[in-house]
């Protein structure tokens, strides 16, 4: 019997000093980190800045096509190929705009089915459709190019889309006004809650984005003499370039 009480005993005595030492060592450790966790987490604000700037478009993307139909697939195919080779030579010889600004933005030919109860489906011929991108810096003269270019065999317009060649050089203005607007945030947040607003902690960047413009999407080139006379008139407007940023200061 003694020997079961001295063994409970230091049983009870080692796991007494086991978890004594867990305890202590809680203390003297795990607790000063946690409390400055704490601390640190009750003397932060996070805010997120907006930027944004309005700025006039310096490049326009052109979508020019060409529709044609035929009985057979060759023959829509060659239709769309002389149309597109005369739209080109429209392109370089006359407006001048460079073979590297000039590429293919789409090119099918697909069959043409009617059906009625009668027949069935029927094979009634074919569609090619030729479509070239365009690059073109002249944002004044857009209206007469389109103009120009359905003359000249174009029959439809996929979309006119403006934008800026080189967003780059709008990110250093942009993010200024982006970390304004979080500071003005975060000093309006410290005012409201008696505090004061210290040293900027961290700083991270959504990304910029340039929203372009789309003047037209998906015009049909079939206009009247009186409307060709005219003359298509197709506005630029502004673009918006933005940033967000996630900011952390300290509070005082």
């Amino acid at each position: 019997m003694k020997i079961w009480v001295k063994s409970l005993g230091s049983v009870l005595i080692a796991g007494t000093l086991l978890a004594g030492g867990t305890a202590a060592g809680g203390l003297l450790t795990e607790a000063p980190h946690a409390y400055a966790d704490d601390a640190v987490q009750r003397n932060v604000i996070n805010v997120v800045g907006n930027g944004e700037i309005s700025i006039k478009p310096d490049i326009a993307y052109l979508t020019i096509g060409v529709e044609a139909q035929a009985a057979t697939a060759q023959e829509a195919q060659k239709a769309t190929a002389a149309q597109i080779t005369k739209l080109t030579n429209l392109l370089k010889n006359t407006w001048k705009i460079d073979a590297a600004d000039i590429q293919t933005a789409s090119f099918y030919v697909q069959p043409n089915y009617t059906y009625n109860d009668k027949e069935g489906q029927k094979l009634k011929g074919y569609n090619a459709s030729h479509a070239l991108q365009i690059k073109y810096r002249q944002l004044d003269k857009v209206g007469q190019l389109l103009d120009d270019a359905s003359k000249n065999g174009a029959n439809r317009i996929d979309n006119v889309r403006f934008t800026v060649e080189n967003p780059d050089q709008y990110q250093e203005q942009v993010i200024n006004k982006a970390l304004a607007n979080a500071e003005l945030k975060a000093g309006i947040i410290a005012k409201g809650v008696k505090r004061g607003l210290g040293i900027v902690l961290s700083v991270s960047q959504g990304g910029v984005n340039t929203a372009p413009v789309y003047e037209q999407n998906y015009l049909t080139m079939e206009k009247s003499a009186s409307d060709s006379a005219a003359g298509s008139s197709v506005e630029p407007g502004e673009i918006k370039v933005t940033t967000s940023l996630s900011v952390q200061y300290e509070l005082k």
